[in-house]
């Protein structure tokens, strides 16, 4: 599967999507380059909640390989997205190619580092990262693959996905989300939450025990992404989406001039709800006058 980013993640094709060699190599040569900004911990964040899911081609039983390639250092978030993903078992290497940012690719990438990490200075010479990257992958596959995977649910659906999100209690700074739990209770549920025009991506863990949660310290009159995701043992289930925008501040009302004299007057007004100060601006009418 591949995903393009750059403020707005953008799914080329899924896992599913081709089945032989040849198909994925056309698919390459009709590949459109998606210039813009690096919102790495979106695009992290986008390969988890679309990518990686049974609905995209993902199977329960494979293992789960990432691999990024940036040429610049990321405009968000990106070390907390990768932990998510590496804490859900799944491998990040991580490949930097001219302005690529090196601490940045160690954060995000798997242990050993030695192995996961590649930077190159210039995009031809990715070539050369081709034959190691290669073995190294496919020796990891093997590695982990031999490891005993034990209590893997037989099928995602309704036993292992919540349903019903409602986001109710919208404020200019907060909302509160609440959903169904699915038939099999989860370990825990992970909530991501981020602009939909592009920002830092924000995520709360919560116990499989819970069904709701308050979003707090949110910007005013900002489209908001809401994802709730279950998570097992060795699989997260299939996740709720929701976009609900915050309310505007809100605006004093009923501006009222008295009490005129030859050098002040009087202004009164309805409060604004839950301004602590006001910021008067007084201009003389455009006759010359100094403000």
């Amino acid at each position: 599967g591949l995903s393009q980013y750059s403020s707005d993640p953008r799914t080329e094709w899924d896992l599913s999507a081709y089945s032989t060699r040849d198909q994925v190599l056309e698919a390459m040569k009709n590949l459109r380059y998606k210039g813009g900004n690096t919102f790495t911990g979106l695009a992290l964040t986008h390969v988890l909640e679309q990518n990686l899911k049974p609905g995209a081609g993902a199977r329960l039983e494979a293992e789960k390989l990432v691999i990024l390639l940036t040429d610049g250092k990321s405009q968000d978030d990106a070390n907390l997205a990768a932990q998510t993903l590496k804490n859900l078992g799944i491998d990040i290497f991580a490949i930097g190619v001219k302005n690529a940012d090196e601490a940045e690719l160690k954060q995000v990438a798997s242990e050993p580092l030695e192995l996961t990490v590649y930077n190159v200075l210039d995009f031809p010479l990715l070539s050369s990262l081709v034959g190691r990257l290669t073995q190294v992958l496919c020796s990891r596959i093997k590695e982990k693959s031999n490891k005993e995977n034990t209590d893997i649910p037989e099928n995602t659906g309704p036993q292992l996905s919540p349903t019903n999100l409602k986001i109710s209690a919208v404020t200019s700074k907060s909302m509160h989300l609440t959903w169904s739990p699915p038939l099999r209770p989860p370990k825990k549920y992970r909530v991501v939450y981020y602009p939909s025009k592009g920002g830092n991506t924000k995520e709360v863990v919560l116990d499989g025990a819970v069904s709701s949660l308050q979003l707090s310290n949110l910007t005013s009159h900002t489209e908001y992404l809401v994802s709730v995701f279950p998570i097992y043992d060795t699989v997260v289930g299939d996740g709720l989406r929701g976009v609900t925008s915050t309310l505007p501040l809100s605006s004093p009302r009923s501006l009222r001039v008295s009490e005129l004299s030859h050098n002040s007057i009087r202004l009164s007004w309805k409060a604004a709800e839950g301004a602590t100060q006001y910021l008067v601006l007084c201009s003389a009418a455009p006759s010359g006058e100094e403000d």
